[in-house]
């Protein structure tokens, strides 16, 4: 958890604190230039971010990581176009926070934020649920969502957000409360019921198993979920 006013204190313990503000104030932006520049360089083809003043390019993944996004992608869509709650963003779409620009692997936008779509859009607003799939990787890309990402998601306002190892096969919920993520669930089986997308909820198996998927998506389609 980022403690906003811990960092503050700190800053106002310093004498020269003015003065770290104002430089601070001068790297922002400088930063703010070059994430101009970042939009102008990136093609549609391109899957790549920009965090803290750095542009993150994403490596190729594994057919784990893509079956379970293809998984959640489709159970999540297919229900939220039933039941016309908003709209499903993956892998390509751009969310922008203040500082900050990600692609989720699967995001959820509700219906007062997405009924103001265009659709010609490019940057999106922060969404209300992300889900990132882990990539086996180095440190420093499993530390990009479990806390680079986790801390940015929870400062603006991310309602829930979903961690899926696709290699263990568990899913980590986080809900936000009173401005604070809180793990409610963390497991291999057993259901996941979302908070935020009102009726959602799936056998996590759904995820990992595509018997399981074919099932659930039934029941979405039937309207028996």
């Amino acid at each position: 958890m980022f403690d906003e006013n811990e960092w503050i204190d700190k800053i106002m313990e310093q004498p020269g604190a003015a003065l770290i503000v104002k430089r601070v104030q001068s790297r922002l932006k400088k930063e703010q230039l070059a994430r101009k520049q970042f939009y102008n360089q990136i093609g549609e083809d391109d899957k790549a971010e920009f965090v803290n003043g750095k542009i993150w390019m994403h490596s190729l993944v594994m057919k784990a990581h893509n079956d379970v996004t293809k998984a959640l992608l489709i159970l999540l869509n297919t229900y939220v176009e039933e039941n016309n709650l908003g709209y499903v963003g993956v892998e390509k779409i751009m969310v922008s926070f203040t500082r900050n620009d990600y692609e989720p692997d699967v995001c959820f936008f509700g219906l007062e934020k997405a009924k103001h779509f265009k659709e010609d859009q490019l940057l999106f607003p922060v969404p209300d649920f992300i889900a990132e799939v882990l990539s086996k990787s180095s440190q420093a890309i499993i530390n990009h969502d479990r806390i680079t990402k986790f801390n940015d998601y929870e400062v603006h306002g991310v309602k829930e957000y979903w961690i899926i190892d696709p290699y263990d096969k568990v899913v980590e919920q986080y809900v936000l409360e009173n401005g604070v993520y809180h793990l409610i669930l963390k497991a291999a089986e057993g259901k996941v019921n979302s908070q935020v997308i009102a009726g959602f909820h799936i056998p996590i198996l759904a995820l990992f198993q595509p018997s399981v998927c074919r099932d659930v998506l039934k029941a979405i389609m039937n309207n028996t979920l």
